[in-house]
């Protein structure tokens, strides 16, 4: 019938209608699969012509590291460590004089253990450190580091020319440990100058590390990649060292990051220090810190018999010492600041008997910048700089190292640039638990320790010290921020805002005015600025959302069984 046939006709048409979309759906499967594959196979094909690229002439390393301070140093063998060929050169391997880096806070001691040289703070005369000691007007405080059951590693320091928590470490010394000791993978670094016969100096250069003195002035790019270095030797050769990969971390007088990344060096202001030789401190198991105006000073045991003495001064305005202006300073500004007793006779002990051993180092500041070339890495205070204020340059350093040794340990070859560089893409974004927690730390507490006339200033400034000496959660959480203990962005951001609110409550106690209520909005505006620029400089997300410091912890903060 006629109706039969339509249903017939509906049912061929529909049924066609259906096989066309399934062969449809199946092309587009199929064309997917082709175009998925040859990529892949393009991909591998790129990668394999990569890793089989023949060696340039003269390469004879996987990594050229530029620098042998902490940074360098530590990279060095932990690169070394896991099959790595390091050619490390370093400007000169004579031990610096100088006295930033002299701390090595809780979290650095952890991170050490973490790259296997825990025991580079031994033997060294380094003085255990259990707390930080606080002064100002009159009133005083201790605040210890607290027992933290989260930390895998002993809440204490050291200082040596180290804290319970916290170990303060002078860096030449850091350096000289890291630089002349013996490895258990059977590698040295040594001075090509030394004698070949010692043990100690029996450097396997195909296995391990090359370290040489040597001013390196230019890094070699072709076609945007960093193929190497130029650098005279000591003798005064100009020489060319090739390298897949070069590390730039040649500390805070760098030229050479420069050529790698565009970044703004801020001098903040000047530390004067100078050493007491022949005494012990009273409290030699803390730092001391006193709020002295204009700005603070700092005393603390770093030899069983030295005494570490330094104060800051504004960078506009720097005393004189080769006309003495320096001494007086030092004698009739700062030392009336300093609790009279042991503390300021061992300061003015240290003015009469170092005055030609006092030296001045500038503060400086500089954000973390992405390095967008191939085959170069900036690492250490040629890349991220703070106030050294809370000491934390050394450990910011190492955790950084950690980051980077991990990720690029699985890579077969550095030549592979692409890779490496999507690498060190991660790395930037996996230390700002760490770092972004240091950098805004640093910022906000040298600000907040200039004495001023502003009545607001000085009203954050008096509540920085009340909280801190507060006692309970605001103490230890402070200290454990302050020791690396517990790399939170967004545990420091509760803290900042306390410190913010208990300010704005003082001011405008006993009873609130308008003019009370203005210094109390100048306060919080103050607080806002302070704030405000680091969470742009460190980035939002990773200021504010607490999973990145907690993927941080489980990754770099395991039991450490050395330390």
């Amino acid at each position: 019938s006629i109706s039969e046939s339509k249903i017939k006709i509906s049912l061929l048409s529909g049924t066609a209608t259906t096989y066309t979309w399934l062969w449809t759906l199946l092309a587009f499967i199929l064309t997917w699969m082709v175009f998925h594959l040859i990529k892949r196979k393009k991909i591998g094909t790129e990668e394999t012509e990569v890793d089989a690229e023949e060696t340039r002439d003269g390469e004879a390393h996987d990594v050229i590291i530029v620098g042998a301070g902490v940074a360098g140093a530590a990279l060095a063998y932990a690169l070394a460590k896991d099959g790595r060929r390091v050619h490390v050169i370093e400007r000169d391997l004579k031990e610096p004089q100088r006295f930033m880096g002299e701390l090595m806070q809780p979290g650095g001691r952890l991170m050490l253990a973490q790259l296997g040289l825990e025991d580079c703070l031994e033997e060294i005369d380094a003085q255990e450190i259990k707390s930080l000691a606080i002064y100002k007007d009159g009133k005083n405080d201790t605040l210890y580091f607290p027992d933290n059951k989260n930390f895998p590693c002993e809440s204490a320091g050291r200082v040596s020319l180290v804290v319970n928590g916290l170990r303060l470490q002078v860096r030449p010394r850091v350096q000289f440990a890291l630089a002349t000791r013996e490895f258990t993978c059977g590698l040295a670094l040594a001075p090509e100058t030394e004698t070949m016969t010692h043990p100690r100096m029996c450097v396997h250069a195909a296995k391990g590390v090359q370290l040489e003195e040597g001013t390196v002035k230019f890094l070699i790019e072709e076609k945007g990649v960093v193929k190497g270095v130029i650098y005279k030797n000591s003798a005064g050769e100009e020489i060319t060292a090739f390298a897949p990969l070069t590390v730039v971390c040649d500390g805070c007088y760098s030229n050479l990051c420069r050529s790698a990344v565009d970044n703004k060096v801020e001098v903040l202001s000047y530390f004067v220090g100078y050493v007491t030789k022949n005494t012990r401190l009273e409290d030699p198991h803390s730092m001391h810190l006193i709020f002295s105006k204009p700005l603070p000073c700092v005393v603390y045991q770093i030899t069983s018999s030295e005494v570490r003495c330094a104060a800051e001064v504004p960078a506009d305005s720097i005393p004189s010492i080769a006309n003495g202006e320096m001494v007086k300073f030092l004698k009739k500004t700062v030392a009336p600041q300093i609790p009279d007793g042991n503390l300021r006779e061992t300061f003015l002990k240290g003015v009469e008997e170092g005055l030609l051993e006092i030296k001045t180092t500038a503060t400086k500041s500089m954000s973390a910048k992405q390095c967008d070339k191939k085959g170069v890495i900036v690492l250490g205070d040629a890349f991220n700089m703070r106030h050294p204020i809370i000491a934390s340059g050394m450990m910011v350093a190492l955790s950084d190292v950690l980051i980077l040794r991990n990720l690029l340990r699985p890579v077969p070859s550095f030549s592979n640039t692409k890779k490496v560089l999507e690498l060190v893409k991660s790395f930037y974004i996996i230390r700002k638990p760490m770092s972004a927690t240091v950098n805004t730390l640093a910022h906000v507490f040298s600000e907040v320790l200039v004495a001023t006339t502003d009545e607001a200033r000085e009203g954050m400034r008096e509540s920085c010290f009340n909280y801190l000496s507060s006692g309970g959660f605001r103490t230890s959480g402070m200290m454990a921020i302050l020791g690396g203990m517990n790399p939170r962005p967004l545990s420091l951001v509760f803290h900042l805002v306390c410190i913010t609110l208990t300010a704005m409550g003082h001011l405008l106690s006993p009873f609130p005015s308008p003019r009370r209520f203005w210094h109390s909005l100048r306060v919080f505006a103050l607080a806002l600025k302070m704030l405000g620029a680091h969470l742009g400089d460190e980035g939002l997300k990773e200021m504010l959302i607490p999973t990145n410091a907690a993927s941080y912890r489980r990754s770099y903060m395991a039991t450490a069984s050395d330390c």
